[in-house]
C-alpha cells in the first residue's frame, strides 16, 4: 500500500505522524496506527427525470456527474419510498437529497423549467387550496442546529434558482416577525429545527396550511444526532406531523442523512414512524488517511488511593497542536468543552512563541456564540492558510464549511463512532491524504478503544437509540396533538402501543376530555409547553450572574445538584463562572465571573428498587433482567481537578436533598457461593462488585449512544430484592432512554467488553481508566480490580455465544 498521498499542505499523512513522533518518548504512545486506504469514486447518472434547469446549475457548480448513493438515494425518495444515506463525512449527502426535492419544486412552480409534466397535487377534503385549487408541492428539511440549516440554505441559494420558482428561507427563533409572514405566504424550501415544529409551526398549524397541505419531502438531517430522550422527543413531534400534515391532505417522503452507524433504516424507521430504506454503499473518493489511537503518558501524580493519573488531553493535544502548526499543517483539535479548547489554545500558543514569534497568531480558539461573521471570518482564515491551528468543540462538527484540512486531533473519544468519524472528516476532505490522531483521556471507554482497535475500525456495534414509547415523552406530545387536532380513535396506533394507556390516564387527570369525535386538551395554556424536547421535564433552572442579574441559560432540573451546586465551575460561551448558590426553591444558581485552574466534578450515592421486571433470561448460574426501577440518589460532594494536569485538588462536601427517578435498568446477579467458588473472598465482593459496575458503565456508550453522565449504577453485595450479589446500570432520565435496554440487548458483547478493558489496563489496583469513576459518590471505596476481573469471568463465560 502507498502511503504516500500529499495532503493540502504537500506533506503526506506518513511524514505528518513522523514529524509527531521525533520527541522522545512519544513513539510509546501510539498503541495502534489505521491505514484507511484511498478510495476511487463511482460515478452514477443522473435519472431523466431531474429538471433540466438543476441539471444546468450543478454543471455550472461542478456537480454533474453524480456519487452512486446519491442517485440510490434521489430514485428512492422519487419513487415515494422514505429512505436513509447512511455514508461517510462528505460524502455528498447533502446533494441526495437536494436532487429530488428541489426537480419537484420545479416542476410544481409555473415555468420551472421542468422536463416532466409537473406534480400539482389536488387537496384532499379541508386540504386542498382556496376553492379546491391544487396544492403546490413544499419541502420541509429539518436540522439538529441553526448553523447546519444556515449553510444548507447558502448551498441552496447558491445555485440561483429563485427565478425559476424555488423560494428557499430559514425558520428558527431568531426569524423576525416579518420574514416568518413571508415564509408563510411564500416559500417553498423551509429549513428549519424541531424545536420550531413543536413550539410554533405544529401549535398554530392552520397558520401554515400552504406549506403543509403541499410537503412533498421531509429532509431529516444528521438524524444519528436524534438520540436519547431527545431522540424519543422528536420522534413524537414527527409523528405529530405526519398526523397534522394528514389533515391536509399530504403524505410526506422522509429523506433521511446519517453518519455511518449499525442498522441505520431500522433507526430511522424508529425516528419517523415509517419504514425506511437504507443506501449504505458509499460511492465518493476518499483520500488516505493516517488513523492513529494514542495514549498520553503516566505522570508522576498520585489520584485517589495512589492511582497513577495520565498526563491529561488538553495538554497532550495542545502539544501536537503545536508541533502540526510549525509543520506548516492546517490542522483542527476537538474538545469537549469550550474551557478545554480556549486552554489547548492557549497552551500552543506559548509553545510557538519560543519556536518563531509570529506562529501564535496563527492558533484560535473557536466556541459556540460566535456571530456568523465571526464565524465566517475563521473559517475563511483556515481555508487560505492564514490560519492554521484551530481549537475547537463540537460547535465546527457540524454545519460550518471548512474543507480540505491536513490533520484532525480528537482530544477524547467524542461518545459515538458518528461523531468520530464526523470530526476526523473534517480532513482529506477534497480527496488529499489527511492525519487523524484520538487521544485517550484517562477514562475506561477511552482505554478500552486506544487497545482495541477493532472497536472503532471495525464493523458499527452503536446504534441510535430512543424510546418513543417512554411514558414521560409520550404523555405530554399527546397532549399537544390533542390541542392542536383532537384525538381520534385511528390516531392511537400512530404514536405507538403505550398510546390508549395513556390517553386514559390524562383523562383521569383531567388534562384530556373524551368526546363523541375524540379526545380534546381541556387547558387554555399551551399544551406544547409540557415537553422541553431537549431537557428532562421539569422546571428548569436559571443560571443569573451576580454582579448584573443577567440570565446566562438555563439547566435541567435532573441535572442541577450535579452541574451547579455550590462551587462548581460552569462554564457559559467561553466564559467561566463560580456557582456561590443554588436556591432550589427558586429554581436559580448565581454565579460569578472567575477563573479557576480547576474543573468540578460532583459525586453521589445511589439506591435502587425494583419496581417492575419487563425481561428476564438465565445464563447458567447468571440471572439477566432488565425492567423499571426508583432510584434515590444524594449528590454528596464534588472534586476540584486541576486542568493541565488533572492533579485532584480537594473533595468538598455538599448538602442537597435527595432526587428520586423512576427510570428503565438493566441488572445482573450471581449467587454468592459461584463467585466463591470463582475465587472471591467475600470481604472482597463489594469492593469487586462495585468495580466491575464503574466499568460497564464506562464501556455501555460503545453500544449504546449515550455518555456515561447519562447513565448510572448501583452494585451490592446482596440487594434485597434479588436476595443475590447484584449490580444495576439504569437510565438517568425519567421513564428512562432506551440505553439500559440496549445494554441488556447487547449484554454479552458489552459484558465482554467490559471484562477485557479492566485485564487489559497495566495499574496495579485499578484506576480512573479501568474501575475508577469521577462521580462516584463513595470516594471509589471499595474497588477490587482482580475480584471485578473474576465477576466479569463467570458473566461472560455463562453468557451465550
Amino acid at each position: 500500500m502507498t502511503r504516500d498521498v500529499a495532503t493540502s499542505s504537500g506533506t503526506s499523512p506518513a511524514n505528518l505522524l513522523e514529524s509527531l513522533l521525533i520527541r522522545p518518548g512519544r513513539k510509546d504512545r501510539v498503541t495502534h496506527v489505521e491505514w484507511i486506504p484511498a478510495r476511487e469514486g463511482q460515478r452514477g447518472r443522473w435519472p431523466d427525470w431531474v429538471s433540466e434547469v438543476l441539471l444546468a446549475k450543478l454543471a455550472e457548480n461542478g456537480l454533474d456527474q453524480p456519487w452512486t448513493h446519491q442517485v440510490e438515494v434521489a430514485e428512492a425518495a422519487r419513487a415515494g419510498r422514505s429512505v436513509v444515506v447512511s455514508t461517510g463525512t462528505a460524502s455528498g449527502k447533502s446533494l441526495a437529497f437536494l436532487v429530488p426535492a428541489i426537480t419537484t419544486l420545479l416542476e410544481s412552480s409555473p415555468g420551472g423549467g421542468s422536463n416532466a409534466t409537473g406534480s400539482l397535487r389536488a387537496g384532499a377534503a379541508g386540504g386542498g387550496g382556496r376553492n379546491g385549487a391544487p396544492a403546490l408541492d413544499t419541502v420541509l428539511y429539518l436540522a439538529p442546529t441553526k448553523a447546519l440549516a444556515a449553510d444548507q440554505a447558502r448551498a441552496i441559494r447558491r445555485l440561483q434558482l429563485e427565478p425559476h420558482g424555488v423560494r428557499a428561507a430559514t425558520l428558527d427563533g431568531d426569524t423576525a416577525t416579518e420574514e416568518r409572514d413571508w415564509i408563510r405566504s411564500h416559500a417553498n424550501y423551509v429549513l428549519t429545527n424541531p424545536d420550531m415544529l413543536h413550539r410554533s409551526v405544529l401549535p398554530s398549524h392552520s397558520r401554515w396550511s400552504r406549506l403543509l397541505r403541499g410537503v412533498r419531502y421531509v429532509v431529516v438531517d444528521e438524524c444519528h444526532v436524534y438520540r436519547g430522550v431527545f431522540g424519543s422527543h422528536v420522534a413524537q413531534v414527527l409523528r405529530r406531523l405526519r398526523r397534522v400534515c394528514a389533515r391536509y391532505g399530504a403524505e410526506p417522503t422522509f429523506i433521511l442523512a446519517s453518519a455511518t452507524v449499525s442498522e441505520p433504516g431500522a433507526a430511522a424507521g424508529r425516528l419517523v414512524g415509517v419504514p425506511v430504506s437504507e443506501v449504505t454503499a458509499d460511492g465518493s473518493p476518499r483520500g488516505e488517511t493516517a488513523f492513529v489511537l494514542w495514549e498520553p503518558p503516566l505522570t508522576k501524580l498520585r489520584g485517589e488511593h495512589g492511582a497513577p493519573v495520565r498526563r491529561t488531553v488538553t495538554a497532550e493535544s495542545a502539544d501536537l497542536l503545536a508541533d502540526l502548526v510549525v509543520e506548516d499543517a492546517r490542522t483542527l483539535a476537538f474538545h469537549r468543552s469550550r474551557r478545554g479548547a480556549e486552554l489547548a489554545a492557549v497552551l500552543a500558543k506559548q509553545a510557538l512563541s519560543a519556536v518563531d514569534p509570529s506562529l501564535p497568531a496563527r492558533v484560535a480558539a473557536y466556541r459556540g456564540g460566535y456571530l456568523p461573521e465571526e464565524r465566517r471570518a475563521l473559517e475563511h482564515d483556515l481555508q487560505r492558510g492564514e490560519l492554521l491551528g484551530l481549537a475547537t468543540t463540537t460547535a465546527l462538527e457540524l454545519g460550518v464549511d471548512v474543507a480540505g484540512l491536513d490533520a484532525v486531533l480528537l482530544a477524547g473519544y467524542p461518545g459515538t463512532r458518528a461523531s468520530m468519524w464526523q470530526q476526523a472528516g473534517r480532513a482529506g476532505r477534497a480527496g488529499q491524504g489527511s492525519l487523524a490522531v484520538l487521544l485517550a483521556r484517562d477514562d475506561p471507554l477511552d482505554t478500552y478503544l486506544v487497545t482495541h482497535p477493532e472497536a472503532l475500525f471495525g464493523p458499527p456495534v452503536e446504534s441510535t437509540v430512543l424510546d418513543p414509547d417512554n411514558p414521560y415523552v409520550l404523555a405530554p406530545h399527546l397532549c399537544a396533538a390533542a390541542a392542536e387536532l383532537p384525538l381520534t380513535e385511528d390516531d392511537l396506533e400512530l404514536f405507538g402501543p403505550a398510546t390508549p394507556a395513556l390517553v386514559a390516564e390524562l383523562t383521569d387527570r383531567g388534562l384530556l376530555r373524551r368526546r363523541s369525535n375524540g379526545w380534546y386538551w381541556t387547558r387554555s395554556d399551551r399544551a406544547s409547553a409540557l415537553a422541553d424536547i431537549r431537557g428532562a421535564g421539569g422546571n428548569p433552572v436559571q443560571v443569573v450572574e451576580h454582579e448584573t442579574g443577567r440570565l446566562l441559560g438555563t439547566v435541567d432540573p435532573a441535572a442541577a445538584h450535579s452541574t451547579v451546586h455550590r462551587g462548581a465551575v460552569y462554564v457559559h460561551q467561553g466564559e467561566t463562572y463560580l456557582v456561590r448558590d443554588l436556591d432550589l426553591e427558586d429554581a436559580a444558581a448565581v454565579v460569578e465571573r472567575a477563573q479557576p485552574d480547576y474543573s468540578t466534578t460532583a459525586r453521589d450515592v445511589t439506591d435502587i428498587r425494583i419496581i417492575e421486571t419487563l425481561t428476564t433470561q438465565t445464563w447458567k448460574q447468571v440471572t439477566l433482567c432488565f425492567g423499571s426501577v426508583e432510584v434515590s440518589s444524594q449528590v454528596v460532594s464534588y472534586l476540584r481537578k486541576r486542568l493541565i494536569t488533572g492533579e485532584i485538588l480537594g473533595e468538598e462536601p455538599l448538602d442537597l436533598p435527595p432526587r428520586r427517578l423512576r427510570t428503565r435498568a438493566v441488572w445482573w446477579t450471581v449467587p454468592e457461593d459461584v463467585l466463591v467458588a470463582a475465587g472471591i473472598e467475600l470481604a472482597d465482593l463489594p469492593g469487586a462488585a462495585h468495580a466491575a459496575e464503574h466499568a460497564a458503565i464506562g464501556l455501555l456508550p460503545l453500544f449504546a449512544t449515550c455518555d456515561r453522565w447519562d447513565i448510572g449504577g448501583v452494585s451490592t453485595a446482596l440487594h434485597a430484592d434479588t436476595a443475590a450479589p447484584t449490580i444495576f446500570v439504569y437510565d438517568g432520565h425519567p421513564g428512562g432512554a432506551g440505553f439500559a435496554e440496549r445494554g441488556h440487548a447487547t449484554a454479552t458483547r458489552w459484558l465482554r467488553a467490559t471484562r477485557d478493558m479492566i485485564s487489559a489496563c497495566t495499574c496495579l489496583d485499578g484506576c480512573p481508566s479501568c474501575i475508577q469513576s469521577p462521580k462516584c459518590g463513595n470516594g471509589n471505596n471499595p474497588l477490587h480490580k482482580a475480584g471485578a476481573i473474576r465477576v466479569l469471568d463467570v458473566v461472560v463465560q455463562a453468557a451465550p455465544d
